[in-house]
């Protein structure tokens, strides 16, 4: 079992489901929806999936012609996103509660990636904070 919520903690989902590969989409339009360099997302089948709460405050921005972007519109946590007449929905894997194995990745959109931003560069990594100034 899947479950993952906003920042603010009122919008929550459930889904009966496995992440079967982790997409890190570079497009532009996840660049802005998440300012930042991508967006880390997955598909689970869209009859495991449902909210469990949130009705009051989950809103949808329509992003490109039928695909929904839901959002909390306390938080602002981009939460899921889903296109008209497909059978899966997209999980925003930043919302993730659950602890997961990401097993198969890819990189796609990165003819739109930030200029600033290289995957392929290995980056320190602090465990926490910011580095020393």
């Amino acid at each position: 079992m899947l479950t993952g919520s906003c920042l603010c903690g009122r919008v929550a989902y459930e889904a009966d489901a496995e992440i079967d590969g982790v997409i890190h989409c570079h497009c532009e339009t996840c660049r802005k929806a998440h300012g930042a360099a991508f967006s880390s997302l997955a598909a689970v089948p869209r009859d495991r999936f449902r909210w469990i709460r949130g009705d009051a405050v989950r809103k949808s921005f329509e992003s490109s012609p039928g695909k929904l972007r839901h959002f909390c519109s306390e938080c602002g946590s981009q939460i899921a996103a889903e296109r008209a007449g497909r059978p899966t929905v997209m999980l925003r894997l930043g919302c993730l509660d659950t602890p997961i194995e990401a097993g198969r990745q890819w990189h796609i959109w990165r003819s739109d990636g930030a200029t600033w931003y290289d995957p392929a560069a290995a980056l320190p990594e602090l465990p926490e904070g910011f580095p020393p100034t």
